[in-house]
C-alpha cells in the first residue's frame, strides 16, 4: 500500500481561527472556490455519505461552525480543515512524498538526525495533532504542523550542517530533506506562516 503527504504552508493560527468562528463569508468562498473538488470528494466517500457520514461541505460547515461533530465521521471533519488549509495557504511540492511506502518517512527523519535537524519530523504528519476542537479520524488523515519557530530552528539546523555530512546521506534521502527545506524557506518568507501536513 502506498501513502501520500499533502503540504500547505499557511498562516496556522488563521486556519485555526477558522474553527468555530462561524463566518458565513468564508463558508461561502470555500463552497464556490472548491465546488468541484467538494463534489469530488463526495463522490469518492459515496458510501460512507450513505452510510451517515456528512458531505464534505456539511462537514466544512460543521468545522466553521464550531459543530455538531458526529466523532464517528472524524475523518470528514480532518478533510474539511486540509479544504481551510488549502484556502488560506498554499499547497507545497509534495513529489519526493507521494507516493511512498513503509518507512519512508521515518527514513527521511533518520537522516534529518544525522544532519542534525531535530527541530521537525516529516513522521509526526502521520499522527491525529488536529486542534482539540474537533474529532480526530479513527485512522486517515494524519496531521501535524511545523510552527514558524519550528521552522526558524530547523532552518538554523540545516545551514550549520557541513558538505561533508551532508554527503553522507542518501541522495534520496537528501533530496527529500532538501524539499523540506524549501517548504521551510516558504514559511519562513511569510512571518507567522508555518507548515500544515496531510498524511493519507
Amino acid at each position: 500500500m502506498s501513502y501520500s503527504l499533502s503540504i500547505y504552508v499557511a498562516e496556522l493560527d488563521r486556519v485555526r481561527s477558522a474553527i468555530g468562528s462561524r463566518d458565513d463569508k468564508l463558508r461561502r468562498m470555500i463552497g464556490g472556490r472548491f465546488k468541484a473538488q467538494l463534489a469530488h470528494a463526495d463522490d469518492w466517500f459515496a458510501d460512507e455519505i450513505d452510510a451517515g457520514a456528512p458531505s464534505r461541505f456539511d462537514a466544512v460547515r460543521a468545522v466553521i461552525d464550531g459543530g455538531p461533530f458526529q466523532s464517528e465521521y472524524g475523518f470528514q471533519y480532518a478533510y474539511a480543515y486540509q479544504t481551510i488549509c488549502q484556502f488560506y495557504g498554499r499547497f507545497l511540492d509534495n513529489r519526493y512524498f507521494s507516493p511512498f511506502r513503509g518507512s519512508w518517512l521515518e527514513q527521511v527523519d533518520e537522516g534529518l538526525a544525522e544532519l542534525g535537524i531535530k527541530a521537525i519530523s516529516v513522521a509526526d504528519f502521520r499522527y491525529h495533532a488536529l486542534p482539540a476542537a474537533l474529532p480526530a479520524p479513527d485512522d486517515l488523515p494524519g496531521y501535524g504542523e511545523w510552527t514558524p519557530e519550528q521552522c526558524a530552528e530547523a532552518l538554523v539546523q540545516w545551514e550549520s550542517a557541513t558538505p561533508k555530512q551532508r554527503e553522507g546521506i542518501d541522495h534520496e534521502v537528501l533530496a527529500a530533506i532538501e524539499s523540506c527545506v524549501e517548504w521551510i524557506r516558504e514559511a519562513q518568507a511569510r512571518p507567522g506562516w508555518g507548515i500544515a501536513g496531510f498524511f493519507f
